[in-house]
């Protein structure tokens, strides 16, 4: 199992980047796909995830409505559009999956780094 992100940057505030996750090796539909971020000193958080379908998309509350977590089935990808892009954004972007059997991510991809600064 390969998860590889890519997609990040620097951007000024009020910006936007989308990152993408190439998925490869997860044969069943059983997983959830998702991001998770880490700033500099802080723990790893949760971003969004969204079913193997691309359906039943869920976001952390400090998204508000700026990012959107969608799946390209036919190309294996899944990809976060991030708008208004603010300096409290800026983390390490890590796209990660696990099956609807457990809570635990077990499938992490390198992380792609997001700056948002002016």
């Amino acid at each position: 199992v390969q998860l590889q992100a890519s997609g990040g940057g620097w951007v000024q505030p009020g910006g936007s980047l989308r990152l993408s996750c190439a998925l490869s090796g997860l044969t069943s539909k059983q997983f959830i796909l998702g991001w998770f971020r880490q700033a500099p000193g802080k723990e790893r958080e949760f971003v969004a995830n969204v079913l193997w379908s691309g359906s039943r998309p869920a976001y952390a509350a400090f998204v508000k409505g700026r990012f959107s977590i969608d799946r390209d089935i036919a190309k294996n990808l899944m990809s976060l559009q991030m708008n208004s892009l603010e300096p409290e954004d800026t983390a390490v972007y890590y796209c990660t999956a696990r099956h609807t059997s457990t809570s635990r991510y077990d499938y992490w991809g390198q992380g792609t780094q997001v700056t948002v600064s002016s």
